[in-house]
C-alpha cells in the first residue's frame, strides 16, 4: 500500500463511524490496526419475513446478538419510527452517458425523495466522477436534489469506491436518526485509491446501511426483468465484492430492470429504514475482528451488519474478509 493511499484510508477509517470509530494505526513495518473506540456498539437490523413483508412488532426479547458465537446482553433497544438521513450518490462518469442510464438514475432519485418525509427527514446528494461533489449537503427534504441532478452532466473515469468512503464519512457527520448512503450507479470502477477490500473493511465498520442499486441501460430493458436479465457482469458486481460491501453493512444491492422493480426498489430502501430496529451492546475487549450475528424467531430474516473491530491486533481487510 503506498503512503498516499494509507494516509486516505486513516482519513476515512477516522471519521466515517460516529459510534464504533476505527483508527487506523500507520506503521512501516506492521500491517494496518483498526481500533473501535466505544463503550457500546450500536447495530441496526431490519427483519422480514419468508414472503419479503416488513415485521415491525418485535421486543427486545425477540433478539439474539451473538458476538464471535457469545450472547451479548442488549442494553438498548429502539423499533419506533425516527425520522431518516439519506444521503443519495450518483454516479456521473462517463460511463453513465450511456444508452441514457443518467434518465433511469434521475427517476430513481425522484422516487427516492417522493418517499420522503418533508421538512422531518434529510436527504443530501453527492454525485462523483473522478471527483466527488457535495451537489446539496444532508438538509430537510425535499430540498433541491432533483435540481441539482439535472445539472449533472456525466463526464471522466469512476472513482466508485473511494467514493463511497468518502460520502459514509460525510453522513456519519450527521445526528440522530436512521441514516444510508444509496448509490446509483452502472458499477465501474477504473480511478479508485482504495481497493475492495480496503473498503469493505470501512463498510463494515460503520453504523449506517449502504445500498447500491446497479442503474440498466433503458435499451437493456426491453422485454426483460431482473430475474430474466442475463449479463455476466452484473451478475458478478451483484454477487461478489460490490455486493459484499453493501450486504455486509445490513444493506442491499439491488439490480431493477422494469419500471415496476424500480418501484419496487425505492420502496425497499426506504421502508427499511423506516422500520429498522436500533441494538447496542457493550463490546468485547479481546482485540481483532469480531463477526456479528444478529437472530430473532424462526422462520425470520434478519439483515445487519457484519462485525466490528477492537484494538490491540493487527487485521488485513482481506483476511477477515476471507473468514467470512
Amino acid at each position: 500500500m503506498t503512503r498516499s493511499r494509507l494516509n486516505l484510508l486513516t482519513g476515512l477509517l477516522v471519521a466515517i463511524s460516529p459510534l464504533a470509530v476505527p483508527v487506523l494505526a500507520q506503521t512501516q513495518s506492521r500491517p494496518p490496526m483498526f481500533k473501535a473506540m466505544t463503550e457500546r456498539v450500536t447495530v441496526a437490523a431490519t427483519v422480514r419475513d419468508q414472503h419479503g413483508r416488513p415485521v415491525t412488532n418485535l421486543q427486545a426479547q425477540d433478539f439474539q446478538v451473538l458476538d464471535s458465537g457469545r450472547t451479548r446482553q442488549i442494553l438498548e433497544f429502539e423499533r419506533d419510527q425516527a425520522p431518516m438521513s439519506l444521503a443519495i450518490l450518483a454516479d456521473y462518469s462517463g460511463s453513465m452517458d450511456v444508452a441514457a442510464k443518467r434518465s433511469v438514475a434521475r427517476e430513481m432519485v425522484r422516487q427516492l425523495v417522493g418517499g420522503l418525509m418533508p421538512g422531518e427527514d434529510k436527504v443530501g446528494l453527492f454525485a462523483f466522477d473522478l471527483e466527488l461533489r457535495e451537489v446539496q449537503p444532508i438538509r430537510p427534504a425535499p430540498g433541491n436534489v432533483l435540481q441539482g441532478i439535472d445539472r449533472l452532466e456525466p463526464w471522466g473515469k469512476t472513482r466508485l469506491l473511494d467514493s463511497i468512503a468518502e460520502t459514509g464519512r460525510k453522513l456519519a457527520q450527521t445526528s440522530g436518526g436512521r441514516r444510508a448512503v444509496v448509490v446509483l450507479t452502472d458499477g465501474e470502477d477504473n480511478a479508485s485509491a482504495l481497493s475492495a477490500p480496503e473498503v469493505s473493511a470501512i463498510a463494515s465498520s460503520i453504523d449506517v446501511p449502504v445500498y447500491i442499486v446497479l442503474i440498466v441501460s433503458p435499451l437493456d430493458r426491453v422485454g426483460k426483468s431482473t430475474t430474466s436479465l442475463i449479463d455476466p457482469h452484473l451478475a458478478e458486481q451483484r454477487d461478489g465484492a460490490l455486493g459484499n460491501l453493501a450486504r455486509w453493512t445490513g444493506g442491499d444491492i439491488l439490480v431493477p430492470v422494469s419500471e415496476v422493480e424500480m418501484q419496487a426498489a425505492t420502496k425497499q430502501i426506504v421502508d427499511e429504514l423506516r422500520q429498522q430496529y436500533l441494538l447496542a451492546f457493550e463490546p468485547s475487549a479481546q482485540p481483532g475482528w469480531h463477526p456479528l450475528e444478529v437472530r430473532t424467531r424462526p422462520n425470520l430474516i434478519v439483515r445487519a451488519r457484519s462485525g466490528y473491530l477492537v484494538p490491540g491486533t493487527a487485521v488485513r481487510p482481506v483476511e477477515w474478509q476471507a473468514n467470512r
